[in-house]
């Protein structure tokens, strides 16, 4: 089964709230305790996952008494294949793929060493299909859903 880390589920969850309003604070800016309590991930994974998402330049910081974090882009502008790079690094199903720096015991005599790499290549492909926004609408049921004209008003 291919799983993806929980830090990258959190990553995705934390990028979709940068993107809320929240209420009574500026809507630009979220702080770490504030999308831990609005998501209900520990403050300090929440704070985790915003230092390696600053690093990667999927989202922006501001330091100060008024700072926070920000989408460095729109949801609709952010494939879940980066997210997923930023996190757990190179998309791929086996580690010995080519290129790889993790070499296998069986390395010599494996008859397929290379061959997954067009698999890998079609899910990176189908992963940089799908947008944050794409998954933010997947969760909201669709009586609650924002018309796609309003939204292209974003």
């Amino acid at each position: 089964m291919l799983r993806l880390s929980k830090l990258t589920d959190y990553a995705v969850v934390v990028m979709v709230r940068l993107a809320e309003v929240s209420p009574g604070s500026n809507p630009d800016l979220q702080t770490s305790p504030g999308i831990a309590a609005a998501t209900g991930v520990p403050e300090p994974t929440v704070a985790k996952v915003l230092k390696t998402l600053a690093a990667t330049g999927l989202v922006t910081s501001q330091r100060g008494a008024r700072g926070g974090y920000r989408l460095a882009r729109s949801l609709h502008d952010i494939p879940v294949s980066e997210v997923i790079a930023a996190v757990d690094g190179p998309i791929a199903l086996v580690a010995c793929v080519d290129g790889s720096l993790i070499e296998c015991e069986s390395q010599g005599l494996c008859p397929v060493r290379g061959r997954w790499d067009p698999v890998n290549d079609a899910i990176e492909r189908a992963l940089s299909g799908i947008t944050l926004a794409d998954m933010r609408e997947a969760a909201i049921p669709p009586m609650f859903r924002v018309p796609a004209a309003m939204q292209a008003a974003e």
